[in-house]
């Protein structure tokens, strides 16, 4: 099995009917899943609860940390219903979406979605079933939209609807969705994803709305929609860090747009010390096929050394014939890509100006530990801000980030290069709580007597954001 102590890149993989018997969960874990996706799109409140129990369960007994992920579903716009269930369509073959059909045939069918009607006009081009069937809208009526079929293809029940360049109007935040918040914080969710926001308005209602249950999840921004690449900068900001959705946004900007926007994307979020998770598709054979495609290893690899967080399995591990080799596969391409490219520090150094002091404190850490060659950076944190801006940059020095609140433990777990321990919470010395952690990562085997570290802690010792000061230590000798 797969050490992920040594890997920077994170692994997120969704539960689902292929991964949540125990026996698969312990599998997944020890293979090198870092974080557990939840996906409010299907299944129901009382069966995430019982499957995050599971996992936490099985964690605990590895001595494994997990972090979970609560991906709401949004408002996704879908088609109704066909009294066949499935219909083929040809190119120059009229098609009639109609709020007044219950049943579809080949000529027409209903909308879920009856606010489409003002998003649209003549001469939009309209994606269906993500893009593999295209439509020109040619007329717009009080109850239908008439169009000609541009890209042949199947369509079947619930499909959903796209607008190329984007501009629907539907909120990000459904009532299913702040109900899923709710259950979200109830089961003390580490993340939560929010779906096609549009500005940074979303963002900030669905922090409230957890807030106001009394909920801390970081969240993510999944950037899906046409209109969130203008927005992204406000988006970041009111975000605790993003996730690049390449399967709704290519159906909105263009396949080929998706590639850069990526990497734009990564960059931008890691600039910002916000976090980035990359998603849909990354192993999309081994949902049938036990060893993934060339190209789904490049695409892997090429998201690690964009500099994403994490990478991301759907379908993979919630439904697909070998979620444990998935993980497998993608925890091996994740290392390799990891090891084969050191950028120097120096550069990164340049032009920035710190307002914080254990800002400061973390980019000093970076700096020492890649010109004198240490073996590791030590950070002792309280809310993991520290371990946070020590992972904005790539070093190539593991950081092991250690802390006496859960809480913040489970949120670095999908930090990059940040190896999260939890140390016995209480009051004491300087000089005790350095040789405590020397012991844990002892005892962890992360570490070995006579390494030099470079260690950051605050004094007073158990406060957040009170690390001020650095100090580099050999293993074993500290305090002798």
């Amino acid at each position: 099995m797969h050490d992920p102590i040594r890997r920077a890149t994170k692994i997120v993989a969704t539960l689902g009917p292929a991964s949540t018997d125990p026996d698969t969960l312990e599998r997944l874990i020890l293979a090198g899943v870092n974080v557990v996706r939840v996906n409010f799109s299907h299944g129901e409140a009382a069966e995430h609860v019982a499957a995050v129990e599971r996992v936490r369960e099985i964690a605990a007994r590895l001595g494994r940390d997990i972090g979970v992920l609560a991906d709401l579903q949004g408002p996704k716009i879908r088609i109704g219903r066909f009294e066949s269930g499935r219909i083929h369509l040809e190119v120059g073959d009229r098609f009639v979406f109609d709020l007044d059909c219950e049943l579809g045939d080949a000529g027409r069918v209903g909308l879920d979605y009856p606010e489409l009607i003002n998003d649209v006009k003549a001469g939009d081009t309209l994606m269906l079933n993500d893009g593999r069937l295209t439509m020109r809208v040619d007329r717009v009526t009080e109850r239908t939209i008439e169009c000609e079929v541009t890209r042949r293809g199947d369509l079947s029940d619930r499909k959903g609807i796209n607008r190329l360049g984007g501009g629907l109007s539907a909120p990000a935040l459904t009532s299913k969705d702040m109900a899923d918040i709710a259950t979200a914080v109830d089961l003390e969710a580490d993340f939560i994803a929010v779906s096609f926001p549009k500005n940074a308005a979303d963002m900030y209602m669905a922090r409230e709305l957890a807030r106001a249950r009394g909920g801390k999840a970081r969240m993510i921004a999944k950037i899906e929609r046409f209109e969130a690449i203008g927005a992204l900068e406000e988006i970041l900001d009111a975000s605790d860090g993003i996730m690049v959705a390449r399967g709704d946004l290519a159906v909105e900007v263009g396949d080929a747009a998706v590639p850069a926007l990526q990497k734009r994307m990564i960059r931008m979020a890691r600039e910002r010390n916000k976090l980035a998770i990359t998603a849909t598709q990354m192993m999309e054979s081994m949902i049938s096929e036990p060893v993934p495609t060339r190209a789904e290893v490049s695409d892997v690899a090429n998201a690690v050394l964009d500099g994403t967080d994490a990478v991301m399995l759907s379908a993979e591990t919630a439904a697909g014939r070998y979620p444990v080799e998935t993980v497998e596969a993608m925890a091996r391409v994740c290392l390799e890509a990891d090891q084969s490219q050191r950028v120097p520090l120096d550069a990164e150094f340049l032009n920035r100006k710190f307002t914080r002091i254990d800002q400061s404190i973390a980019m000093s850490a970076l700096f020492i530990a890649h010109h004198l060659g240490v073996k590791a950076i030590v950070a002792l944190t309280q809310s993991g801000a520290t371990a946070l801006w020590m992972s904005r940059l790539d070093s190539g020095v593991p950081i092991y980030a250690l802390t006496p609140e859960e809480a913040s433990l489970r949120r670095m777990t999908l930090y990059r290069e940040v190896h999260p321990y939890l140390m016995v919470p209480g009051a004491r010395e300087r000089e005790a709580t350095l040789r405590e952690a020397e012991e844990r990562l002892l005892e962890a085997g992360v570490v070995a007597r006579g390494d030099l570290v470079v260690i950051t802690v605050g004094d007073p010792i158990g406060k957040a954001g009170g690390t001020n000061s650095l100090t580099i230590v050999r293993i074993g000798e500290h305090g002798q």
